[in-house]
């Protein structure tokens, strides 16, 4: 089990490398699954947004370009060096960055329209019970009926897919990660996450556990991803 500081020196070791490394690892079906997600949250009206564990910020230029002036975008992460990349992308002065620890958000109660997590939300999955009390903090600063989407690795339902997308996990993410980056125990600790996190319907079961209502989900790629939206 890593700590919170054994993590946040991974994503110093992998920052400048990741997006890349993403598009390698999905043939660049990351940046089409993000999309969809951010699609998702356009669905519903808002002006304050927020993208959770924002890395190097993808999402949150996707939000900007998407809603121009008409809505604020917070990008919110614990890596320092991750979000000194996502300032230097195009859109960056018109985002508003935050360094911030998703236990303890510095934010009231009841401010975001909505709220996107992508691919972040195994690293949160220390154990089952501080997994919950993170969504119960996203769930905090949302307003009545805002918006949680969760775009995240999943576990395919089929056993022969799941085993082969394991296997892809064991023998590709840390040989590929490692050469991009340099870091073989960044990516070590990182495929490690992927097969331990939630089915798809189990995951929408911790999603009504921490507080959140009308959960429904897709799956993409026969389930090894899947994309989750939540109503407070």
């Amino acid at each position: 089990m890593k700590t919170r500081k054994g993590v946040q020196k991974i994503y110093a070791e992998v920052a400048g490398t990741y997006e890349i490394v993403n598009h390698v690892l999905t043939l660049g079906l990351d940046t089409y699954w993000r999309k969809k997600a951010v699609r998702e949250v356009l669905k519903v009206p808002g002006t304050l947004l927020m993208d959770m564990c924002s890395g190097t910020g993808e999402i949150a230029q996707y939000l900007k370009k998407e809603t121009g002036s008409q809505a604020h975008i917070v990008s919110v992460d614990f890596s320092f060096p991750m979000l000194r990349l996502a300032k230097l992308k195009p859109c960056a002065n018109r985002i508003l960055f935050v360094l911030g620890d998703g236990l303890s958000l510095p934010f009231p109660d009841r401010v975001f329209d909505s709220i996107v997590i992508s691919f972040a939300t195994r690293n949160l999955n220390v154990r089952r019970e501080i997994l919950i009390e993170h969504l119960k903090e996203f769930h905090r600063v949302l307003k009545p009926e805002g918006r949680f989407i969760n775009l995240e690795t999943s576990q395919p339902s089929n056993a022969l897919v799941r085993n082969l997308f394991h296997l892809y996990i064991k023998w590709a993410i840390v040989p590929v990660g490692s050469f991009f980056s340099g870091s073989r125990p960044g990516y070590r600790y990182l495929a490690h996450t992927i097969p331990r996190f939630y089915p798809a319907r189990e995951y929408q079961r911790i999603l009504h556990e921490s507080g959140f209502a009308s959960v429904c989900y897709r799956t993409y790629l026969f389930g090894v991803a899947a994309l989750h939206s939540a109503v407070k």
